[in-house]
């Protein structure tokens, strides 16, 4: 893909809707010079396109010549060689691909008071469109400027205040509960993980996968084989702890849970966002209401990996704890508790169907226990004493390891 100037690419995309472009301001460029993202602002040219686009933003309606507040990601990666497969720039690639699938197909099917961008247009399907052939090749989305009504900034490698945490937490569990309904009939169309995904899409006469990632989120063990390669020969407690495999086994923990974890049509999964922080997030200026973005790795899985996480990464220790000072191993605290049975119960009103509470806590035990072993393998942060001491515990408790033998004998034999 060539670089494309922003400001060209957001005119022809405006047009498409009889509006046109009034500014365009960079805010941030993508992670490795893979694209940038700019505010736009735009006016409409007619009535309809104003009323439209009122409604998009949830917004009184306008008339001809109203302004608008918009946000451009485009895509432009950096030359790389087709001659060998390099994952991570696959992954990149597929994620953008996975993250504007969501915005034009997937969004306007989740109800309203779910705090995500709408999508005005994309470049994913534009035959016919008007100048088409100057965006060939391009990817751009663009989608209402959530700050008007979510001023307030997550911010980058900060924590939460509780207030913000309680409406992280319904929001996780609205998204959780109410994009169940949307999940495709077969996982067998959804994107793989992207070397997988590369050896499909090259293979003649096999279909590539489309929609979102059929394992939400960037950190599950077969898309980090590398990086357990490296954990696997480290002299951590973490490599006896996750990669040893036992005598009476074929697989390690890590490898267990990574099994149970992936998604399998079980009536608690769901589309997971797959990178909540505080960084991806903004909310109102009291805090209790959030909107969520940057859904490059949106996919199937189940909501406690989603809150493994936001609990590690952006919720304040204190909430999880019960006093200072944390011990080798650590069992559920009061305050860890409370904030998972607040999302359970929105989850439950939400989407009316059974959770036991006992399935919900080792599931939630083997989400912890899996994003040690990425972090483990990547390099550790936010609350990583809370996460090692609860791993340990986890690890060491009898009960838990049983359940997870036996979820692993239900796997293979599905």
């Amino acid at each position: 893909m060539a670089h494309h100037d922003p400001e060209r690419v957001a005119r022809i995309m405006l047009s498409w809707d009889s509006l046109e472009l009034v500014t365009c301001i960079p805010l941030q460029t993508l992670w490795a010079g893979y694209g940038e993202i700019c505010a736009i602002t735009a006016r409409a040219t007619t009535n309809a396109a104003a009323e439209h686009l009122s409604k998009l933003c949830g917004v009184k309606p306008g008339t001809t010549g109203s302004i608008y507040p918009l946000i451009l990601k485009l895509i432009s990666p950096p030359r790389k060689s087709t001659s060998n497969a390099d994952e991570g720039h696959l992954r990149k690639m597929l994620s953008y691909e996975v993250e504007q699938y969501f915005y034009s197909s997937v969004v306007p099917l989740l109800d309203d008071e779910i705090g995500i961008a709408q999508c005005l247009s994309s470049t994913r399907g534009i035959d016919g469109r008007k100048d088409e052939e100057q965006l060939k090749d391009l990817m751009a989305t663009i989608m209402v400027d959530l700050r008007p009504k979510f001023p307030v900034a997550g911010e980058k490698r900060s924590v939460l205040s509780h207030t913000q945490v309680c409406g992280a937490l319904d929001w996780l569990a609205r998204f959780h509960s109410r994009s169940k309904r949307l999940l495709p009939e077969s996982l067998g169309s959804c994107v793989l993980p992207p070397l997988e995904e590369s050896k499909r899409r090259n293979s003649a006469g096999k279909s590539a996968g489309s929609g979102l990632w059929l394992n939400g989120g960037y950190t599950y063990l077969a898309t980090r084989r590398k990086e357990y390669a490296s954990l696997v020969e480290d002299d951590s407690e973490w490599t006896d702890a996750m990669c040893k495999v036992p005598k009476d086994s074929s697989l390690s923990v890590a490898e267990m849970v990574a099994l149970v974890l992936t998604p399998r049509g079980r009536s608690v999964e769901s589309y997971i966002h797959g990178d909540v922080k505080s960084e991806n997030l903004f909310t109102n200026d009291k805090g209790d209401e959030v909107a969520f973005f940057d859904f490059q790795y949106v996919g199937v899985g189940l909501g406690v990996c989603d809150l493994a996480k936001l609990f590690t990464c952006s919720v304040p220790l204190h909430l999880l704890v019960d006093e200072p000072g944390l011990p080798e191993e650590l069992s559920m605290c009061e305050g860890e508790r409370k904030l998972l049975e607040r999302y359970r119960t929105q989850l439950l009103q939400d989407q009316q169907s059974e959770y036991e509470w006992e399935v919900f806590t080792r599931h939630w035990e083997t989400a912890l226990v899996d994003w040690c072993r990425f972090q483990a393998s990547w390099g550790f942060w936010g609350n990583t004493e809370w996460l090692e001491a609860r791993v340990r515990s986890i690890l060491a408790d009898r009960a838990w390891r049983d359940w997870l033998d036996q979820q692993v004998i239900d796997c293979q034999q599905s």
